[in-house]
């Protein structure tokens, strides 16, 4: 169950940066609700999660799942750089959350 709220916590991170990303370019409440949901359910599953799970590794692999989705999503749809650079960091990261998980 644990791992459950992990992922929907790194998937409301991601509508919530989407949100995000949108309420800049356009302020209304759709856009509004969007980021400030997204981020809060956000939370809300993460902190669900330390029930199940050590806080460390549920912190860890949610801010990393977050932030290479994050990355990710800009690249692909928001015109962000893909440069070899940014892919091996992205790379870096999703190594790194699955060290954690294996150790």
């Amino acid at each position: 169950m644990g791992w459950l709220y992990v992922v929907l916590a790194a998937v409301n991170e991601l509508v919530g940066v989407w949100g995000l990303n949108r309420y800049t370019e356009k302020r209304n409440i759709t856009n509004a609700l969007l980021y400030a949901g997204g981020l809060g359910l956000s939370f809300t599953f993460i902190y669900a999660s330390f029930d199940y799970l050590p806080t460390s590794i549920a912190y860890a692999t949610w801010t990393g799942v977050g932030t290479g989705g994050v990355v990710l999503m800009n690249m692909l749809f928001f015109g962000e750089s893909k440069n070899l650079f940014r892919v091996v960091s992205l790379f870096a990261i999703i190594i790194g959350v699955a060290g954690l998980k294996v150790v």
